[in-house]
């Protein structure tokens, strides 16, 4: 039976839309005499060290529950995925707890280390995305366009399968065990083993600890927060997924409604299975309709930020400005891709304002208008993905864990069924998944009072999870910390982004470095520095960049609530024509 680490309550946040505003981390302290609810505590910078130990670990290293299965050196070069050139490193594989399952199935949390010849001191945690099962490579995956990552800069890294398999997936949600590893005990699990391991090969223990991720990974992060807030001294939560439970439902609620305005007996082929077919759903709202959207929000919101530059950056400001029965023409006859039927309006406007039970109960989150709804992301989120991901919440959000037609779905009972817990499952999904004291975050003060800190970034045109929601956790945040979140905690909206990256945005960015030279060196970030991926600038082009757009554009990215504004001089390709201000 796997044994959690101890929590630390440190409970979180709730939703309001975006129009408002192995031990303690190793390494000292600094203090700057003042109290803590005064002024946040100082952290010292890592130290870096040479690798000791690589190939003898298997035979070396002990830690309860587990196993290491080998340890190579690397060369430097390359390393897919993503094709950085990181340095010489020590390449761990491994496994922790391996049991039985109650279905029978064989499970452990399965994890690989990449530890650097030359290491700067630190740990990260790299979160993985989607519903896990796969030990991605170590990079350090940092979200924001694959412009760097964490073994790149000198990190040892850790990823894990977070306790099963892509075979068991999403069947592993019926074993109650592995729901709550995925949930949030693999972390606890690996986090002390992995330093552990870091100490055993460089004789020294990391000075400085970091976790993150993107969408699931951002989930990860924000629980790793709330329940071990102790043990990592930066987070770098990418779209969070924080309620993912609830968001995926408001999937399977817009499903079928999707289906009654696509062309009847359309299909189109499924992304895992090139043998089976998927419902076109896509048809519901086509390429053609989505641009003719995207340019109306953009006719109505772009100059709201003081240039008309593709980039609507006062995105409170639009969801005023903008109105989809009025800005967007009705078709009169035929649909033709320059107007929208009725049907589509009603359920496109009903599917921002967020979906609702029978009884009018909000199932997610509004989203707010951003012209990045023309990204093929958001329509694989929308169309594709609802029909063949998001049906995997009865597994793993439900109980009892129940397979699900993504077009019937009872969902009245599938909300109450992520809050029920049974015999077997003691924790409902919502304990599991989503983060503790989510309607209160007051105890995450702790980690501004210990020097942490915690940086966010999210697609304003996000189609699974809402940017909207973020902006709330940050509401809620700073009222729990009486107006102090700044201090610890900031979030920056990336206008046109998709889930994570693409859309006709700014989205590669590293946000990495400026987290730890505020966790280290006490910079707070004032605004992030982005760019596009255009041809040449590595990371792979985004095919998504609008034609009048250099590809070198750049821009800041803003700590919410405030806006980037045009200076009123200068290139709108170039970030200093354009400040951070309040909205």
């Amino acid at each position: 039976m796997n044994h959690p680490m101890p929590r630390h309550a440190v409970p979180l946040l709730s939703t309001v839309l975006l129009a408002g505003l192995a031990a303690c981390s190793s390494g000292p302290l600094e203090r700057s005499g003042a109290s803590a609810a005064a002024a946040p505590a100082r952290l010292t910078a890592a130290v870096g060290a040479a690798l000791q130990a690589c190939e003898a670990l298997p035979a070396q290293f002990r830690f309860q529950d587990t196993q290491l299965a080998s340890a190579a050196r690397v060369a430097a070069g390359p390393v897919l995925p993503n094709g950085h050139a990181v340095g010489a490193h020590c390449l761990v594989k491994g496994q922790m707890r391996a049991r039985q399952g109650r279905d029978g199935e064989s499970y452990a949390i399965g994890f690989e280390m990449r530890l650097p010849q030359d290491w700067n001191g630190r740990f990260y945690y790299q979160a993985n995305g989607g519903i896990d099962g796969v030990v991605q490579p170590a990079l350090g995956a940092l979200g924001g366009g694959p412009l760097t990552g964490a073994l790149a800069q000198g990190f040892a890294v850790i990823s894990s399968d977070a306790g099963h398999t892509g075979r068991q997936n999403p069947r592993f949600g019926a074993d109650p065990q592995a729901r709550a590893d995925y949930g949030y005990q693999a972390v606890g699990a690996l986090t002390p083993m992995a330093k552990g391991l870091i100490t055993a090969a460089y004789g020294k223990s990391a000075d400085r600890s970091y976790f993150g991720g993107c969408s699931n990974g951002g989930r990860h992060a924000l629980v790793a927060a709330a329940r071990y807030g102790d043990q990592y001294d930066g987070y770098l939560v990418g779209a969070p997924g924080y309620r993912l439970p609830n968001a995926a439902l408001a999937q399977l609620w817009a499903a079928p409604q999707w289906q009654a305005l696509a062309t009847p007996g359309a299909t189109v082929a499924h992304p895992f299975n090139p043998a089976a077919r998927i419902a076109d759903l896509g048809s519901a709202l086509t390429p053609a309709e989505r641009q003719l959207v995207s340019a109306s929000i953009a006719q109505r919101c772009d100059a709201l930020d003081g240039a008309r530059d593709g980039i609507v950056a006062h995105t409170a400001a639009c969801q005023a400005a903008f109105d989809l029965e009025r800005d967007v023409p009705t078709c009169t006859g035929e649909r033709n891709g320059q107007c929208l039927s009725a049907g589509q309006k009603r359920l496109l406007g009903a599917v921002y304002a967020g979906g609702k039970t029978s009884s009018g109960q909000m199932i997610y989150s509004r989203f707010p208008w951003d012209p990045g709804i023309s990204a093929a992301n958001w329509a694989q989120w929308k169309f594709v993905n609802a029909q063949v991901l998001d049906p995997a919440a009865g597994f793993i959000f439900m109980t009892p864990p129940r397979p699900l037609d993504p077009f019937k779905v009872d969902i009245d009972d599938g909300l109450r069924a992520i809050f029920a817990t049974d015999a077997q499952f003691r924790e409902s999904a919502d304990a599991q998944i989503t983060m503790p004291g989510k309607d209160n975050p007051v105890q995450l003060a702790a980690l501004r009072a210990r020097g942490a800190k915690m940086m966010l970034y999210h697609g304003v045109s996000d189609a699974i999870f809402s940017a909207d929601d973020t902006a709330a956790l940050m509401q809620r945040l700073d009222r729990a910390v009486d107006g102090r979140a700044a201090d610890f905690a900031r979030y920056f909206p990336v206008p046109g982004m998709s889930h994570c990256s693409g859309g006709p945005a700014t989205d590669q960015f590293d946000a990495l470095t400026p987290l730890v030279r505020w966790v280290e060196q006490g910079q707070a970030p004032a605004g992030l520095a982005a760019r596009v991926r255009g041809a040449g600038n590595g990371g792979g082009a985004n095919a998504e960049l609008p034609a009048g757009w250099a590809a070198s554009r750049t821009r800041t990215l803003c700590p919410w609530p405030q806006v980037s504004r045009y200076t009123g001089s200068g290139s709108l390709d170039e970030a200093s024509s354009f400040v951070c201000a309040a909205p």
